[in-house]
């Protein structure tokens, strides 16, 4: 059984008496440990494919599965899917372990092992450093790490994320990119989008959403990941 599965996909906006498709019969299937990213420019309907994806909206028509299941009904928040939204809210006074910790003590976990677990995952993400500084003091790249933190501290199967690099300096990026393929190499499936050909890099999958239509290969084949960086002239005449 594939771990997402999203079957003909259709959803549709209204402004007044006019229509807006954003997605079009899209079809899309996910599997364990796959890195795939969607391409696409702002007002595309990238956005709304990953809420969808994530059991957070529902489609006008169509399937969503995960693990078999319907997510906007069998799958509560948070259980199984990571869905991570950005920018992370700057709350006054709350530090990067306390937002990190919120969705475990908010599940009933013990304070002592809440606070274990997001201080490991922030270590986990490369955000330890960030533990005590308020939201509001983080810089960019630090706001994403922080937020991936605070979705693995949940144990997904599945971590689905917005435009990860947008805002990020140029030379965070690639970090933010290892990140995420580190994840997906640890078995956790990562389904990513963005607006710059830059932001692919890593991935087992690309794939394209434009007029509302899917294009690439919906479903995993023996593409090779794309390269973090591509190597240079003379290294690939020696290697």
């Amino acid at each position: 059984m594939s771990l997402l599965v999203l079957e003909g996909v259709c959803k549709s906006t209204r402004t007044g008496a006019r229509e807006h498709t954003v997605l079009r019969n899209v079809d899309l299937v996910l599997e364990a440990g796959e890195y795939a990213v969607l391409y696409g420019r702002r007002g595309s309907g990238r956005s709304t494919l990953l809420r969808v994806a994530a059991g957070v909206e529902a489609p006008d028509r169509g399937r969503v599965r995960f693990e078999g299941v319907d997510p906007m009904r069998d799958v509560a928040l948070g259980d199984g899917i990571g869905f991570c939204p950005l920018p992370l809210g700057a709350a006054e006074g709350r530090s990067a372990l306390e937002q990190v910790t919120m969705g475990l003590l908010a599940r009933g976990t013990p304070p002592a092992r809440a606070r274990f677990r997001g201080e490991e995952a922030l270590e986990r993400c490369g955000a330890s450093a960030c533990a005590k500084t308020p939201l509001a003091g983080l810089e960019p790249a630090e706001s994403v790490r922080v937020a991936l933190a605070r979705t693995i501290a949940m144990e997904p199967r599945l971590v689905v994320i917005d435009d990860p690099t947008h805002g990020v300096e140029l030379i965070e990026r690639d970090g933010i990119l290892l990140l995420l393929r580190g994840l997906a190499n640890e078995g956790i499936a990562v389904l990513a989008s963005t607006g710059e050909p830059t932001g692919l890099s890593g991935a087992d999958r690309t794939l394209a959403l434009g007029e509302g239509e899917l294009r690439g290969n919906p479903t995993p084949s023996l593409a090779t990941v794309v390269p973090l960086r591509p190597l240079p002239d003379e290294q690939r005449a020696t290697g």
